[in-house]
């Protein structure tokens, strides 16, 4: 298996502004100079944490998934973050994983965030969807997602016996607020799954007057922190490298012990 190459992108949103995040997320994208697999957004990318999918949502043919599916190809990368999007008279937070060759893959956020009513706006998802690169397997999440650990929990897989997957990525538009949980249950996730986590975060105030310190994190297989970036805007390649989580993974096989459970749906 070959290490993995992923790009943060921790950046301000315009509220509501689709045109305007799309076109600021252009330019950062095709600045990248360095070697990536993958780039990774924020949640909500294209309009901030909005409670208004009615007025701004999208069909999955709209601009701004042909905006991603453009961009993937042309800068040969998988990007992924996560917009709303309206289906059969539903409404989705849905996360968007596209591929070099324009592939799509997608999760809806399986856990709506009841305190800021985004659960009268929007449909749960309940389907996880893990995903392939390099060898690699990717456990894809959004945002309030990271306070329920049972829907991350690693499980063997059928056919190998092996952990179903190596990495975990949550985008968020996560306040400032409560960035402690933030960053302690980035580090437990990574911890009790035995998985490297990257977590990326918005910055500044949105519409509701809600400020977002960004800290995006990539963290190890041990809890240990490789990057963690606070308030300032950043685009930032990180290298996760497998041979440093299989030999964690050999020399403390603390997974073999662990409860065997089926999701709930």
């Amino acid at each position: 298996m070959q290490n993995l190459h992923c790009t943060i992108i921790q950046t301000d949103l315009f509220w509501e502004d689709k045109s305007a995040n799309l076109s600021m997320l252009q330019d950062k994208i095709l600045a990248i100079k360095e070697k990536t697999h993958i780039v990774i957004l924020p949640e909500m990318f294209s309009t901030g944490f909005s409670m208004t999918p009615e007025i701004l949502a999208e069909s999955m043919h709209g601009e701004t998934i042909q905006w991603m599916i453009k961009l993937a190809i042309n800068k040969k990368v998988i990007l992924t973050g996560s917009v709303m999007i309206k289906e059969n008279n539903h409404y989705y937070n849905r996360l968007i994983w596209v591929l070099p060759n324009g592939e799509i893959g997608f999760y809806d956020k399986r856990h709506l965030f009841g305190y800021g009513k985004e659960n009268e706006h929007y449909t749960p998802g309940n389907k996880r969807l893990i995903v392939s690169v390099n060898g690699w397997k990717i456990n894809l999440c959004v945002c309030y997602d990271l306070r329920f650990p049972v829907w991350a929990r690693q499980t063997k897989s059928e056919n190998t016996n092996q952990p179903e997957y190596d990495l975990l990525i949550y985008v968020a538009n996560w306040p400032e607020k409560r960035s402690h949980a933030w960053r302690s249950l980035l580090v437990a996730r990574a911890i009790e799954n035995q998985c490297y986590v990257v977590g990326v975060n918005r910055i500044g105030e949105d519409g509701n007057n809600i400020y977002h310190s960004g800290d995006s994190m990539v963290i190890g297989p041990l809890g240990e922190t490789l990057f963690s970036k606070q308030h300032e805007e950043c685009v930032q390649t990180i290298i996760l490298e497998k041979s440093n989580l299989d030999e964690v993974r050999l020399q403390f096989p603390f997974l073999r012990d662990a409860d065997t459970f089926i999701l709930p749906t």
